[in-house]
């Protein structure tokens, strides 16, 4: 079998990873020449840009002023653990897991915290659990897009706006790429490295009324790190909410969440932002649908993420090898796009199953994915070359 020509075209910027995600259009480092490097993050100038970031994450964000939002170590990781670890314990907790990132938050709350009275409603990659089993009396742990999976909750239909328990939203593949019902959300994380293309290892946090509330009432029984205490003897630390931090946060990082977020607001807030991101999809998805050698994973087409765009392979072929040397093959079609420049990072997380995923956040450009999308197709083909597959 012959091998089959590389396409003509590339992606004039062939970054896909989902996290670091590619910059925003038209980034160079002289977009960080105002950084207040070597100086205190907690003078007067330092702690005006960290309020900058959460002022404006807020209103691009549409977040309510009802709402505190505070800057937090570790990612989303770390603001996400922060409030698993400070909130929980005051009630009963279900979980809902469908990706790598769900079920790590479920073996936080299960082994970790050792709660008592957790449910878990999980689902298999490609689908969601069933959202109208969530009891609204008690705390609901979930992620907005499983990112490994590229499945998302369609919509806040399930969650009572009457509910008793907290809801604990990890939100950053979903954040500035869809419209979160804040109104739903107790708790909500992102970081900077996603939709925005930032640097990594700061993430955000924003709480309900009803979360600060938890946090002013409610004294877990473990002991709570320091880099995740929100609250302490009692006290909701306030000054978290006024640009202070945890521990020290990179200013080189902060000026370039600045930066990303003024390249957000040129273009017209979230709906631009969710317009580019959603053109993405739309991209891929009329691609997927005339190919008969691969899918989403997303198996309903209204659970598909607009950002974290998941592809399994299912072609016989492929499919009628054990799982591991499934990953063998389709890391060896990562691999040949990115030794051709045409794409870098494809391959699907390490615990989802076997497939190719293309980060689609806002700063992708919709022309660079549909230029590599024949990029598959010519892998693929190659790939059965190399295996003398007809």
């Amino acid at each position: 079998m012959p091998y089959p020509d590389p396409p003509a075209r590339k992606p004039a910027d062939p970054r896909f990873c989902t996290g670091p995600a590619r910059k925003r259009p038209g980034w160079s480092a002289d977009a960080l020449t105002g950084a207040l490097l070597g100086r205190s993050h907690r003078s007067a100038d330092a702690q005006e840009r960290l309020n900058a970031v959460i002022a404006r994450s807020r209103g691009v964000l549409g977040i309510p002023d009802s709402h505190r939002v505070a800057i937090l170590p570790a990612s989303d990781t770390g603001a996400f653990e922060a409030a698993l670890w400070s909130l929980l314990g005051a009630r009963g907790v279900d979980v809902l897991a469908w990706d790598g990132f769900g079920r790590t938050w479920l073996r936080d709350v299960v082994d970790q915290l050792d709660l008592d009275g957790v449910r878990v409603l999980e689902a298999p990659d490609g689908a969601l659990p069933d959202l109208t089993a969530v009891d609204a009396g008690r705390d609901v742990v979930f992620p907005w897009v499983g990112t490994t999976t590229g499945v998302m909750v369609p919509d806040a239909r399930w969650i009572a706006p009457d509910r008793a328990g907290l809801t604990i939203c990890d939100a950053t593949s979903a954040a500035f790429a869809v419209e979160l019902p804040w109104d739903r959300l107790d708790v909500a994380t992102w970081s900077w490295q996603k939709v925005l293309g930032g640097e990594a290892q700061h993430g955000m946090i924003a709480l309900s009324p009803r979360a600060v509330a938890r946090l002013a009432t409610h004294t877990p029984p473990w002991p709570v790190p320091k880099v995740f205490r929100l609250a302490e003897q009692g006290r909701v630390k306030d000054a978290l909410f006024a640009g202070a931090t945890l521990n020290t946060p990179s200013m080189l990082c902060v000026e370039d969440a600045l930066d990303a977020l003024a390249w957000a607001e040129s273009l017209g807030g979230l709906p631009a932002l969710r317009a580019r991101a959603e053109a993405n999809r739309a991209v891929v998805a009329e691609w997927v649908a005339a190919r008969a050698w691969l899918d989403f994973l997303a198996a309903d087409p209204a659970t598909q993420a607009p950002t974290s765009l998941c592809l399994r392979p299912v072609d016989p072929w492929i499919r009628r090898h054990g799982e591991p040397e499934q990953r063998r093959l389709i890391q060896r079609m990562a691999d040949l796009i990115a030794g051709h420049g045409a794409g870098y990072d494809l391959m699907g997380h390490r615990d989802a199953p076997p497939t190719l995923r293309i980060w689609g956040g806002a700063t992708v450009d919709p022309d660079d994915v549909a230029a590599l999308l024949p990029w598959l197709d010519w892998a693929f083909e190659y790939l059965k070359a190399e295996h003398g597959v007809e």
